[in-house]
């Protein structure tokens, strides 16, 4: 779109060109004009609420806001919204506003029709969240805070664990203040309900909460465990496809990649999963964590495999037994053979195989780690040809993958083959996990261990059985069994 500027009231002002009568004015890409002044802000006038539902704490295209071009300029003339560059020219080339990219490789240009502009820049980046461009400012409110209502009791009659209790505590110290705290826990030390009391805390003293994970999948098990127990707190969840992006909410569950539509929305932000790729490894995605926060908030990081980095850095609280008082399965090591050139002479290693038979005549739930979405199809066919439970197969870009997940929680699937998509956030009782060709590269060391965490997580089941199938053993798997073992230890077993 294409904005004209002018001299109104002794001040340099802006306007979308197709709102302005008068061909004398110049019109160019957003990015292109002057430096200009915000309006003032006018007391007294009669906002749209719609306007400020969609806009609070957030910063969105124009094409991302479904209503009238002319009332939301209004709003701009009146002082209640801002219009932001999407992306702005700095002396070592581009700047993305939304995700903070500033790499060469990730900008490209077009043609566009908008700005009639024949190298109109845009930022590839982010381009999942709808194009940032040259020429598209980005919108967000600065007109009167949202209220909210102080009904937010927790509903929840569970008891915590002397870890959790501790962990617990630590948190509800800390709201209303600004720094940060990383609770490092187990796979299935309960960290979802460490966070209930410091959450009810909060949204009490009217402050705003994001949970912000890596994972689609963790943010699907989240929601309605957190819906249950806030049942009077407005919550919605955040994801590719999510139909409740629109609800203003003061307790978000969201994706880090949705972050990248907030703008200082959140009093306390928890990061879940903080090591988890790909956040560990973007630094955008860890830019839309700082542009989502409120100046003065407070970030807590939740992990079962921190980095040095993180543990020598960050204050912690460590909890180091699962809530229910079992110790964590450790994985046991099973040579597998050239599993590669066997999966291309279409067999399955005799060690896997009589595993897998076994594992289908024992009335379990299985989940089968694979290392690439390559093989993922040709070992399900393998696997079916000698087992009479249903399987399938699920991988990040599968268009079913909701679905398959839900019917595997259901009992619907008894075996699950999946990359390293499913390796958190996935609570199935009575599974046993088997990681195939655990020796591959692509399995680091807090993979294994996430993985080797998704069994025996419930107390009526608290030693499911974890198994590395490997042809050599790799450093990632010597230390994911170490790391189990030391866990186990520190635990008092």
């Amino acid at each position: 779109m294409r904005f004209v500027s002018f001299i109104l009231n002794n001040r340099l002002t802006v306007a979308p060109e197709c709102l302005v009568d008068d061909p004398d004015l110049k019109a160019v890409p957003f990015c292109e004009l002057p430096e200009f002044e915000e309006s003032p802000f006018e007391q007294n006038f009669d906002y749209d609420e719609k306007l400020q539902q969609i806009l609070f704490g957030k910063m969105l295209l124009l094409d991302e806001i479904n209503l009238p071009l002319e009332i939301i300029h209004n709003h701009f003339e009146r002082g209640y919204l801002k219009y932001n560059p999407g992306i702005r020219k700095n002396k070592y080339g581009w700047h993305c506003n939304r995700c903070g990219n500033e790499k060469d490789h990730l900008f490209a240009s077009f043609s566009c029709f908008r700005c009639k502009s024949e190298r109109c820049f845009y930022c590839r980046n982010c381009i999942m969240m709808g194009r940032v461009s040259m020429c598209t400012p980005l919108i967000s409110w600065i007109g009167p805070d949202v209220k909210w209502d102080n009904v937010n009791d927790l509903v929840w009659e569970g008891e915590l664990s002397k870890g959790q209790q501790v962990a617990s505590d630590r948190f509800v110290e800390q709201v209303g203040k600004s720094g940060e705290l990383l609770i490092w826990a187990v796979c299935g030390a309960g960290k979802t309900e460490v966070l209930f009391k410091g959450i009810e805390t909060a949204l009490k003293n009217g402050y705003r909460v994001c949970i912000a994970t890596p994972r689609t999948d963790v943010v699907l098990e989240l929601t309605p465990r957190l819906k249950a127990v806030f049942p009077n707190t407005c919550i919605a969840s955040y994801y590719g496809g999510s139909e409740e992006r629109d609800i203003l909410a003061q307790l978000v569950i969201s994706t880090t990649h949705q972050l990248f539509r907030f703008k200082q929305a959140f009093n306390i932000m928890i990061v879940d999963e903080v090591d988890a790729f790909p956040y560990s490894y973007d630094q955008t995605l860890q830019h839309a964590v700082l542009a989502a926060v409120k100046p003065h908030h407070f970030k807590l990081y939740l992990s079962a495999t921190p980095s040095s980095k993180m543990k020598k850095e960050v204050p912690s609280v460590k909890i180091q037994m699962r809530f229910h008082g079992f110790p964590l399965p450790v994985p046991k090591i099973v040579w597998g053979g050239e599993w590669k050139k066997r999966l291309e002479r279409g067999k399955l290693p005799p060690a896997f195989l009589k595993w897998l038979k076994l594992q289908a005549s024992s009335g379990r739930r299985a989940m089968i780690f694979v290392p690439s979405v390559s093989i993922i199809e040709k070992v399900t066919e393998l696997v079916r040809k000698h087992v009479e439970v249903k399987v399938d197969f699920v991988y990040a870009e599968d268009p079913l993958r909701k679905e398959k997940v839900e019917a595997f929680r259901k009992n619907e699937i008894s075996i699950l083959i999946t990359t390293t998509i499913l390796e958190r956030g996935v609570t199935v009782p009575f599974l046993d996990v088997a990681i195939f060709g655990a020796d591959h590269n692509v399995f680091s060391e807090s993979a294994l261990v996430q993985m080797a965490g998704r069994a025996g997580r419930k107390k009526e089941d608290h030693s499911g059985q974890v198994i590395f199938f490997h042809y050599g053993k790799s450093l990632s798997m010597i230390k994911a069994v170490k790391h189990i073992k030391e866990m186990n230890k520190e635990a008092g077993f």
